[in-house]
């Protein structure tokens, strides 16, 4: 049984915010009582509440501001002496160098979060750690070694009756079967993270079981107008939350679905949208994603292939420096798909 969901990020005078608060109201709350802690001297609650000012920025695709303020936060917590609230800044740190496409620099944080979690007795951010360093070796496409520590956390946010985690556990491993091909495990886990997430109130944990429930009707069934409704209804949420990454994935999500349903012209606009808001994050993996799936769509609308070849070109490049393993991969089945010769000599 799982109770409603709940955000532990928001500490301190600031545990009376939802996990569904609107990010632009979290900042607004978050710098308030950090500057009526700094006035009082009160340290502790100083890091509390730049913790939650850290994580309303990342969110929002303040990059700059967000890693001012989670370092701000990890200072004030060491001078405070609250090893908890230590971990929790080096939690954001290493979700924001995710998100930013440092992945070593995440694995350090996360990892020094994850032990200072423990030596606090903070199973909570202990947990969250964890969590971030399985989903940082997700999204580099190392499955073997994360596969196992996701389904531990699962296990472990089902026994607590933790719903949120619960929702991001079971995404997580959806995801890794949709992507070495088992659609139908991969639909049923992202069905019953959105039932969860709907039951316990999570709307962003239902908005992005939303997307993976699109993506697997659109490459599994070919079901594209279902996908878009669903899109639809996650960019709602989006949208009144203020979640500008979530928004950007949502658009990147519904780019490939107009491109598996041959509707190139529509894709491109929707890529170059999501790219542009990729960008405006400083977001390199979106922006390497979105961008592919533009010069996929132009590719298909007559671009010159020579042009075309050169981008793919470059976007290995980026994959690869990012420390995606499943990168090139993603490139040469691009190059076979457009009949372009890549330079491992693969395609037509």
């Amino acid at each position: 049984m799982y109770g409603k969901a709940f955000a532990p990020e928001y500490q301190g005078s600031l545990t009376s915010l939802s996990v569904n608060s609107s990010l632009t109201d979290v900042l607004a709350a978050g710098t308030e009582q950090l500057r009526a802690a700094e006035r009082a001297g009160s340290r502790q609650e100083a890091a509390r509440s730049g913790l939650a000012v850290a994580e309303a920025h990342r969110r929002l695709g303040q990059v700059a501001d967000a890693d001012r303020a989670w370092k701000a936060s990890y200072r004030t917590a060491r001078e405070a002496g609250d090893t908890g609230a230590m971990a929790w800044a080096l939690w954001s740190g290493g979700t924001l160098a995710r998100q930013r496409g440092a992945l070593p620099l995440a694995w350090r944080l996360l990892r020094l979060a994850a032990d200072l979690g423990e030596r606090a007795g903070d199973v909570v951010v202990r947990g969250y750690s964890l969590a971030g360093m399985a989903e940082t070796g997700r999204i580099q496409g190392d499955y073997d070694a994360v596969t196992a520590l996701h389904e531990q956390l699962l296990a472990e946010a089902r026994r607590r009756g933790e719903a949120r985690h619960t929702v991001w556990a079971l995404e997580g491993i959806a995801q890794i079967h949709r992507n070495t091909g088992s659609y139908d495990t991969a639909y049923a886990m992202f069905e019953e993270a959105a039932d969860i997430a709907a039951r316990a109130d999570d709307r962003r944990g239902h908005a992005w079981a939303l997307r993976g429930l699109a993506d697997i009707l659109s490459v599994r069934d070919g079901d594209s107008e279902r996908a878009l409704e669903l899109l639809s209804e996650a960019e709602a949420t989006c949208r009144e939350m203020n979640l500008a990454g979530a928004l950007a994935y949502n658009h990147k999500m519904r780019g490939n679905v107009l491109y598996r349903a041959g509707r190139y012209e529509e894709a491109r606009d929707v890529y170059g949208q999501a790219l542009a808001e990729f960008e405006g994050m400083e977001e390199p993996r979106g922006t390497a994603l979105a961008r592919l799936g533009l010069v996929k769509s132009l590719a298909r609308l007559g671009r010159d292939r020579a042009e075309t070849s050169a981008d793919l070109d470059a976007l290995a490049g980026n994959l690869a420096a990012i420390g995606l393993r499943h990168g090139r991969r993603m490139v040469l089945r691009a190059y076979e798909e457009l009949g372009l010769v890549s330079p491992e000599g693969t395609g037509r």
